[in-house]
């Protein structure tokens, strides 16, 4: 069973390669999955919670597309079957907000401690604050989409397009 954690905030790391380094090597210590997204467009935590359950399965099931299982997650929550496409849902150096997520598939794994993210993170309390315009532009939502279903329902457009994912192959 994968427990995942969702934490939000400024990178502390403004440098975007410097900041994927610090990711990688924090995903190595502690033999987890570590996907960094760009804050303005995780729309919920179910919306995280459903492309990471797809991407491990798709893994699970050999469907993957990317080697990488944080790739991969990457590519199911932007809701696209393209890596290349995907990475306009990750981390640029104009990110102002972080969605950092935590993947630990060993129950006796060891989270990082709050000092260890404190150097790639500052972690807020304000949790999911998707802005709409770079959702729109990033799941392919059209106004008529927003007014036939209301803007309250959106999150439910982005999980249909991680739903579809695996129907693009």
């Amino acid at each position: 069973m994968n427990e995942i954690r969702l934490l939000f905030g400024k990178p502390a790391i403004r440098n975007r390669m410097e900041l994927i380094s610090a990711l990688r090597s924090l995903q190595s210590s502690h033999d987890c999955i570590v996907q960094a997204m760009d804050a303005d467009k995780v729309v919920s935590e179910r919306h995280i919670a459903f492309a990471v359950e797809k991407a491990l399965a798709a893994f699970d099931l050999g469907k993957n597309i990317a080697k990488d299982p944080g790739v991969e997650i990457l590519r199911y929550a932007a809701g696209e079957r393209q890596i290349e496409r995907a990475m306009f849902m990750g981390i640029s150096e104009t990110t102002a907000r972080v969605a950092l997520v935590l993947i630990r598939s060993k129950p006796d794994g060891r989270w990082p401690e709050k000092e260890e993210l404190d150097g790639i993170i500052e972690q807020d309390e304000q949790g999911c604050s998707f802005q709409i315009k770079a959702v729109k532009e990033t799941f392919n939502i059209s106004e008529e989409e927003i007014e036939a279903v209301g803007i309250d329902r959106v999150e439910e457009l982005v999980i249909e397009r991680v739903a579809l994912v695996e129907t693009y192959r």
